[in-house]
This record gives structure tokens, C-alpha cells and sequence, in this order.
């Protein structure tokens, strides 16, 4: 029987205006400004840090700080994370300032015996490795780290922070704090890459990534104008980071996510195009789908399974040989990572399924990877569609990791148990913290008590938003290119979706090498259309042809052997 447990939420406020303007409304967007600036948005170099509730007097702190350790040829750290934003944070701020210091060093911390963030045991050890260290710059993290903060100061070590995560009543006593939760950790080291490039003149700046420390290369100075390298330095890497840590695609995050993927497009950075051949992708057809499931999947991977210094190492070479060596050890690591999470996912699901949940369910086990206890629990959440913890137990110190559902602020309830966990940070949808194994239990029930009461059935209810209620007479080559301006689309802009009634399927049989699609020919008010439906194979048996049912969808074009035509792609149906 087709699943019916899904339920359809059309969005259409205004039923006589145009597709066009009911898809802008939908995305929160009223006024014929606001319409215009998310159809033609401002190039990221234009966005004034006010617009990203980013404080320009901190900003200006942050230039008069660099260019004191710049004279003083004090050593810098850029302190990054493991992630793809993370990374490419880290590559994007440390390439901006190593072209006016070669004292600036990267720095991404060992997920396992390191954690997340600024680590209070690292600080000392960077000291000894450095003993000229003076200044440690953090991207994607750090507005927790108190303690970390609190040890690098009494070390005479000043602590800059950049970061997008959620604040704490309480922050470090850093030397300054640059903080905004509109953009992502990459979004927020490009912007201050920018602010470098405008303020601190005489910059001599290279076409790609430079290096002379440990093994990178470095590469010849551009002639090009500073105006024009402004907006492309490193502008690739912070819609990569943009996209994959989910930021919603609007405002300042949709301009960078858009400029960015054109010059990802036309990147010359072998890296990236070593990247691209492992994952069998083609330079110019690179989307926020291709970022979300091949590209940043792989740089994710190294900080999951290995060290994540070889992503960055990857996004930064200079030598192609080096590059596709570190593409292909990039693709192994994250083959060998779906095959960890498929294993901790299979047990997490046996489990989760023995009982009934009243709250956020909490899975812990030994067997469990904590590199990939995210991702297990993201797929929880999407079979069960519920707020999820899976931690990876171990003898004192477990590693936790938690995904939610819109309407549901993880972050914001597990710092309601403070006095159970430790340390940690994160967004109302994704949450990391550390825990003491035996108070586990105690979290668990304390936190089912906390969530029970605000997980209501409205929240647990998965939807499936439509746009909105249209005819087939209505779609054409004129309303594709239309829907196309709406790119690039993730959070927040999701693809435009439609639903239609009534409509006569004319033909349907399944196809793909599993026969798990469903391959459809349709008709409705005279018009025809093909249509397919990944991963819906198994409504053949009850879809025969003739009947009419009601399909939701989104519009693309059809390109399959250089013919041109238009094609749903059907997200879930129902018999009339």
C-alpha cells in the first residue's frame, strides 16, 4: 500500500498571483525589494558586515591585531575544525594571511583525541611547537571554549574568535569575538578575508593557494586587479562550507553560495579538480546536490575516519600529482566511512525499534564509531522522525552526537542538563557534546522528561511542502528558466514543489539497476509529460495505466541524449 503517513502541506497564500510571486512569498519574501535582491542578489564583496550582524568595530580590532603581529613577526595559528566548513575556513583565512606573513600556520585539531574546538591541552603543546606563538585565530569554533581561551592567556597567547555557533550566557575572555549566526564558519573567514583584502594595503596576492610550510607549494604572484581577485579569493570554498553545514540559502548565504558555485565551476585549483575526477564529476554541472552528496561527503570523511589536515592539504596543494593522490585517499576514506555508518545505522535502527519513545531518543552502544555518530544520527531522525542522540560509548568519557526536527532546539534542551554533560556546542537542528558513561542513563530520562511535553504531534508529523496547486497547461520552457533564477537551492529555498490532481497515467514501469524507480508518462488538460519518480518503484502494482492520481513534484529539464524536454520529478502520489 502507498505510505500515506507523509502529509502534504501546500504553502499557497496567494491564489491570484502569479507562480512566481507565490514561490517568493512562500520563501518569506513580500515586498518588491526583497524580491528583486533574492532574484539578482548583491556579490558578497557589496553585503555590508551590518547586513550579517557582524560588529565593524571588532573587524577593525581584528585588522589593527594582524597587522601588529605582522610587524612584529609574532607566529599565528589558524585554528580550524574537522568538517568541510571548518576546512575550508581554515584554508580560506590562513591562504588570505600567509600572503602577507609566512609565520601563519593551520592548525585542525584530531577529532579523537582532541575533540571538537579549541582544546585547553593543545594550547600548550602549540606553545612549545611554537615558541613565537603570540596569536590564535579560531574558524567554525571557539565561542565556547572558556577554558581553552582562559589557559591561552595565561600563556600570552592573544585568542581571536570567529565562529557561528550558538552563544553561551557566558563567553570566553578572548581578545575580541566575532560572531554571527547568519553566516556559516567559512562565510564569516571569507568575510574577513575581504576585510583584509580592503584594509591592509600593499597586498601581494598569488592566483591560488600559497604555501611554503610543510608540504605545500607555493605559486607565482597574479597581475590581475585587486578589485577582481576580491571577490574570488577563496569565494569557492565558502559556498562548499555554506552548503554543507546546511545554512539557509538566502541573504548573505545565497549570494555566497551562488557566486561561489560559479567560480567553483571555473576553478583552477587542482585540488578541487582532482576531487571532481574521483568523484566522476563534470566541471560546469557542479550544484548544491554535487556539494551536498560527493563533495563535501569526501572531505568530511578524513576528519571522521583519519585525520581531517589531508582535506585541508588537498584544498590548498599546488602540485597535481600530490593532488590526485590525496583525491584518492579522500575516496577510499569515504568508502570505508558509508560502510562504518551502514553498520552503526543497522544496530541503532534494531534498537531504537524494541521501543516505544516518548521523547528524544537516546541510543548508546560501544560498537559505535564516533566519527560517524552524526550521520547515524541523522538517519535515525529521518526514519523516525524524531529528535536523536547516538553516542559512542566507551569507559569513563562517551562522545555524543544529536540531530533534531524543525520546531524541536536540541542545543537549547541539552543545556538544560549542563550538569550531565560536558562541554560541547552547536545549532537548534545539530548538537555534539561529551559525556560521562555512567551518567548516560540519568541524561537519557532527564532528557525524555525535558522534550516529552514539546514534541507535539505537529512537530513529529513529517511534511512534505508544496509551493503550490497547479495545472499541466500552466508548466513550460518560459516557467523552467523561471524556477531556474531560484537557484542555488537548499535550506530555506528549497527546490520550487508543485502538486497536481486528477492527473491519467498513461504509462508507468519501473527502471535503474534495481528497478527501484518509477518511470512515468502522464496526461492533464491535454498535456503530456514524462515524469520519474527515484526510489518510488514499489507503487507500480497499484498505479496501472488509466488511473488517475494526484502527484507532488518539482519541474526540470530532461537533457538525456541531447534531446531537450521537460520532465517531473515526482517526490509522492496518490490515487484519486
Amino acid at each position: 500500500m502507498i505510505n500515506r503517513s507523509l502529509r502534504w502541506q501546500v504553502l499557497q497564500k496567494n491564489q491570484t498571483g502569479g507562480i512566481i510571486d507565490i514561490l517568493l512569498e512562500n520563501r518569506g519574501l513580500n515586498t518588491k525589494k526583497e524580491k528583486e535582491e533574492f532574484l539578482n542578489p548583491n556579490k558578497p564583496d557589496k553585503i555590508s558586515l551590518k547586513d550579517m550582524k557582524i560588529d565593524e568595530r571588532q573587524v577593525d580590532r581584528f585588522i589593527r591585531r594582524i597587522k601588529k603581529a605582522i610587524k612584529n613577526e609574532e607566529r599565528i595559528i589558524i585554528y580550524g575544525d574537522y568538517d568541510a566548513d571548518g576546512i575550508c575556513a581554515t584554508a580560506i583565512l590562513w591562504e588570505s594571511l600567509y600572503k602577507l606573513s609566512k609565520n601563519v600556520t593551520p592548525y585542525i585539531p584530531d577529532r579523537f583525541s582532541e575533540g571538537y574546538g579549541l582544546n585547553e591541552e593543545t594550547i600548550p603543546k602549540l606553545k612549545k611547537d611554537y615558541p613565537d606563538l603570540s596569536l590564535i585565530i579560531t574558524v567554525d569554533n571557539g565561542i565556547v571554549a572558556k577554558e581553552a581561551v582562559k589557559k591561552a592567556n595565561s600563556l600570552g597567547i592573544d585568542v581571536i574568535i570567529s565562529d557561528h555557533h550558538q552563544k553561551e550566557q557566558k563567553l570566553p575572555r578572548a581578545y575580541l569575538i566575532i560572531h554571527t549566526d547568519l553566516l556559516s564558519g567559512s562565510g564569516i573567514a571569507w568575510i574577513l578575508a575581504r576585510e583584509i583584502f580592503k584594509k591592509i594595503p600593499n597586498l601581494s596576492v598569488p592566483e591560488g593557494s600559497l604555501a611554503k610550510s610543510r608540504d605545500f607549494l607555493s605559486r607565482r604572484p597574479s597581475r590581475r586587479p585587486k578589485s577582481q581577485i576580491q571577490i574570488e579569493n577563496g569565494l569557492e570554498l565558502a559556498a562548499i562550507g555554506t552548503i554543507a553545514d546546511q545554512l539557509p540559502l538566502l541573504e548573505a548565504n545565497r549570494s555566497i553560495a551562488k557566486f561561489g558555485l560559479e567560480l567553483l565551476n571555473k576553478t583552477k585549483r587542482v585540488g578541487i579538480l582532482a576531487l571532481f575526477e574521483e568523484s566522476a564529476l563534470k566541471k560546469g554541472n557542479i550544484g548544491t546536490y554535487e556539494v551536498n552528496y560527493m563533495i563535501a561527503p569526501r572531505i568530511n570523511a578524513m576528519g571522521r575516519m583519519e585525520h581531517a589536515i589531508d582535506s585541508l592539504r588537498l584544498l590548498c596543494t599546488t602540485n597535481r600529482e600530490r593532488a590526485r593522490e590525496l583525491a584518492n585517499f579522500l575516496g577510499v576514506t569515504n568508502r570505508d566511512r558509508q560502510r562504518v555508518v551502514d553498520d552503526v545505522v543497522l544496530h541503532a535502527k534494531e534498537v531504537a525499534r524494541k521501543r516505544e519513545w516518548r521523547g528524544v531518543i537516546v541510543l548508546a552502544h560501544e560498537s559505535y564509531h564516533e566519527g560517524v555518530i552524526g550521520l547515524a544520527a541523522s538517519k535515525i531522525v529521518e526514519e523516525f522522525w524524531r529528535p536523536a542522540i547516538v553516542i559512542a560509548r566507551s569507559e569513563n568519557i562517551s562522545k555524543a552526537s544529536a540531530r533534531s526536527v524543525s520546531g524541536f532546539n536540541i542545543i537549547e534542551n541539552i543545556r538544560k542538563l549542563d550538569n550531565l554533560v560536558i562541554g560541547g556546542g552547536g545549532h537548534p537542528m545539530a548538537a555534539g557534546f561529551s559525556i560521562e558513561t555512567v551518567n548516560i542513563k540519568t541524561f537519557s530520562q532527564a532528557l525524555e522528561k525535558i522534550s516529552k511535553p514539546l514534541l507535539t504531534s505537529e512537530i513529529l508529523t513529517k511534511s512534505l511542502k508544496i509551493d503550490a496547486k497547479i495545472n499541466f497547461n500552466q508548466i513550460d520552457y518560459d516557467l523552467v528558466e523561471k524556477i531556474k533564477e531560484f537557484e542555488p537551492t537548499g535550506i530555506g529555498n528549497p527546490t520550487s514543489t508543485f502538486t497536481t490532481s486528477g492527473v491519467k497515467i498513461l504509462d508507468s514501469r519501473t527502471v535503474g539497476r534495481d528497478m527501484k524507480h518509477l518511470k512515468l508518462s502522464l496526461e492533464k488538460d491535454g498535456v503530456r509529460l514524462s515524469a520519474i519518480g527515484f526510489g518510488l518503484g514499489h507503487y507500480l502494482p497499484e498505479i496501472t495505466s488509466n488511473k488517475l492520481v494526484s502527484l507532488v513534484y518539482t519541474i526540470s529539464e530532461d537533457n538525456w541524449l541531447g534531446n531537450d524536454n521537460i520532465q517531473l520529478k515526482v517526490k509522492d502520489l496518490k490515487i484519486d
